[in-house]
């Protein structure tokens, strides 16, 4: 007898509230414009694809469509939410980042298998530059074994509404296109290179590019605070860690003067030897500065000293419980220390690991099965140099340029 599938279908009370909290978000906060909708009125099963621009990028998804998705959350982010009634309600799928996590990937099976529409965001981290971070390998295949039709949900303005390294939102005007890229038919004649090339060409994206086009106002879109996380070396003199926040609108750095000020629409007017428009620009030339020197074997290892935090499962917040140090080779990660009186020394493989997840500044989070362990780092600059390492060493096991700096993306219709 074939086994029952374990879909729930989310609770109609608690998703039609948090519907209506996404529509005054998505409407008041993000100023959402659909372009188009395709999946208003389809009946059958399918997934939704989604970039992955900010952290509250579902409040914009959740409303272009009548029937209740489900949604995929990584665990971290599932583990933190306030309101656990109303979350456990919607019954979303947490599921860890970057590895097999085979209960989470039943319940999606389940999911579009009991005629529901699951929604996912395939690169799973949200851009830290205005770029796309990369789809694991992986997502190809996956998406032919859901057997269902693929509709693309893509968003721009988001990341300028709510970057990774400010703080608060920045009202403007954020656009959504929702469009069938695969029906399930064409799906199975498909190889994952023909998956992929299609994929990606849908949700790859350029932030700044598109603002060239749109040219939107944020509101405070001009203010730096929290960039010098993302850009850590000076261009000029290639010192790291040097640049800091001069005034609300103007970084600098601290070591040659180097000086580069944001205009009202995000765009970065530089002084200097070299000059960037994009803050893409800018986090591109440190991305290939390092990986320069790892090629050189100028740079093999990164380490730093760090807070050991975990979720309490009662207060559903990160809390310290003990210190170590953490190391990044082209192998693993490797975090030893104490968790109380217990030593810890975990090992943490890297091989189809393309990133983690991480706050620039601050953090970096390494998951091992169902445990995540956030390593709040002694240096919160270093945060942003591991991400780049890693993404460097993914690139180099791949062999191929991955899709982090694609400079090529997409623009989305207007």
């Amino acid at each position: 007898m074939e086994k029952k599938p374990a879909y729930k279908v989310p609770n109609f009370i608690a998703y039609t509230a948090t519907r209506f909290a996404g529509f005054l978000m998505a409407t008041f906060v993000f100023r959402r414009k659909i372009v188009r909708n395709e999946l208003r009125g389809f009946k059958g099963p399918c997934v939704v694809i989604a970039n992955h621009e900010c952290a509250l990028d579902f409040v914009n998804l959740i409303g272009v469509t009548a029937r209740r998705m489900t949604f995929v959350f990584s665990k971290s982010f599932f583990g933190t939410l306030p309101l656990r009634r109303v979350v456990n309600s919607l019954y979303t799928i947490p599921k860890q980042q970057f590895q097999p996590d085979i209960g989470a990937i039943r319940r999606m099976k389940d999911t579009v298998k009991s005629g529901g529409i699951l929604a996912i965001y395939p690169a799973g981290m949200m851009s830290e530059n205005g770029l796309s971070t990369p789809i694991p390998p992986a997502t190809y295949g996956f998406l032919r074994w859901l057997g269902v039709d693929v509709f693309v949900a893509r968003t721009t303005g988001a990341y300028f509404t709510l970057p990774k390294w400010g703080k608060g939102f920045r009202p403007g005007r954020t656009f959504m296109d929702v469009y069938r890229l695969l029906p399930a038919e064409d799906l199975q004649r498909m190889t994952d290179d023909e998956i992929r090339a299609k994929v990606d060409g849908a949700m790859l994206f350029n932030e700044y590019k598109e603002q060239e086009e749109k040219a939107v106002v944020h509101k405070h879109g001009d203010e730096v605070e929290g960039l010098q996380n993302v850009l850590y070396q000076c261009p000029d003199c290639e010192k790291e860690f040097s640049i800091s926040v001069k005034d609300a609108h103007t970084l600098v750095c601290d070591a040659c003067g180097y000086e580069a000020r944001m205009d009202k629409y995000g765009f970065l007017n530089t002084r200097g030897k070299r000059n960037f428009r994009y803050v893409s620009e800018w986090s591109g030339a440190i991305y290939r500065r390092l990986k320069d020197r790892m090629d050189k074997r100028m740079e093999t290892a990164l380490t730093s000293a760090t807070d050991i935090m975990t979720i309490n499962e009662k207060t559903h917040r990160f809390e310290k419980v003990g210190e170590g140090v953490l190391t990044l080779t082209e192998d693993a990660f490797t975090l030893e220390g104490k968790i109380g009186e217990e030593p810890l020394c975990l090992t943490v493989p890297i091989a189809m690991v393309p990133a983690f997840p991480f706050s620039p500044g601050k953090h970096i989070e390494l998951q091992d099965g169902n445990d995540i362990y956030r390593c709040r780092l002694a240096d919160g600059k270093l945060a942003m140099k591991f991400e780049t390492m890693l993404r460097i060493f993914f690139e180099k096991r791949q062999n191929t340029d991955i899709t982090y700096f694609n400079e090529e993306a997409p623009i989305l219709l207007s």
